[in-house]
């Protein structure tokens, strides 16, 4: 395993975010974040045995599967981050620790140790920049035809952290805007059989989201994120049945916001 972090400098290798319906004109827009567990060949799996690559800190198990199906079912645009978040976190403000971590969740991430201030500029521009631009310019289209679409981030947490249970099956997380998150909550809490939390299992008064704050509340666009539980949506049965969860009470949300 490297000692070192592996440097990635060249501008040709910048990652495409994956797009979903990107023609669609709708009054909501679908983000997913952490969609996907794969690190770029020439950084050699960061150190990191394959089978970690396929546990929480590598991406949001099943929030992929969610996205794709919630854009189906409302017609609507979506942008997929496409590179794990172990490479670097395309969700935290660039210079928060988080953003680029040597360790997650106990485990240990060797080509992520002792990463420059170089190396994480290059990560940035690798990755960060070209997802966030892809999403502005979706959103700048969708402003420009005359709509305010709602930003819906699409996440999963563990069901388990820390050895702590989490008993919520999804969380309305939302900062200084509750337009959207008020109304879901209320329908998704009509819902039989589901426990919804509330800023749970994290907050956005307390973490930073770069996405939902900087897409969302300072373009002034109804937001919130969402934090399925894993075990619920890993396999495709369990996403569909979610993502009709979800779409129900989304219908419902964004009515109350006309």
């Amino acid at each position: 395993m490297p000692d070192r972090p592996m440097p990635i400098h060249s501008a040709a290798t910048r990652v495409v975010p994956d797009i979903v319906n990107g023609d669609r004109m709708a009054d909501v827009i679908f983000i997913c974040d952490h969609a996907s567990n794969v690190i770029p060949p020439d950084l050699a799996g960061l150190g990191l045995p394959p089978a970690v690559l396929g546990l929480h800190i590598a991406w949001d198990i099943g929030a992929a599967d969610i996205t794709r199906r919630l854009a189906g079912a409302f017609g609507a645009p979506a942008v997929l981050a496409t590179v794990s978040r172990l490479v670097l976190d395309v969700n935290r403000f660039l210079d928060d620790p988080a953003s680029l971590l040597a360790q997650s969740d106990g485990i240990e991430v060797p080509g992520n140790r002792g990463a420059s201030a170089e190396e994480h500029h290059a990560r940035a521009a690798r990755v960060f920049h070209p997802y966030h631009a892809a999403i502005d310019r979706m959103i700048t289209r969708l402003v420009a035809s005359g709509r305010r679409p709602a930003l819906v981030a699409v996440h999963s947490c563990t069901d388990r952290m820390e050895g702590v249970l989490r008993p919520w099956h999804v969380g309305v997380l939302w900062g200084r805007d509750d337009r959207l998150a008020r109304p879901l909550l209320a329908s998704l809490g009509r819902q039989t059989g589901i426990v919804v939390g509330d800023n749970q299992p994290y907050s956005l008064q307390l973490v930073r989201g770069y996405t939902t704050e900087i897409h969302g509340e300072r373009r002034g666009l109804p937001y919130v994120a969402l934090e399925i539980r894993q075990d619920l949506i890993a396999d495709p049965a369990g996403a569909a049945a979610w993502a009709g969860r979800i779409a129900a009470g989304l219908s419902a949300a964004l009515a109350a916001l006309d």
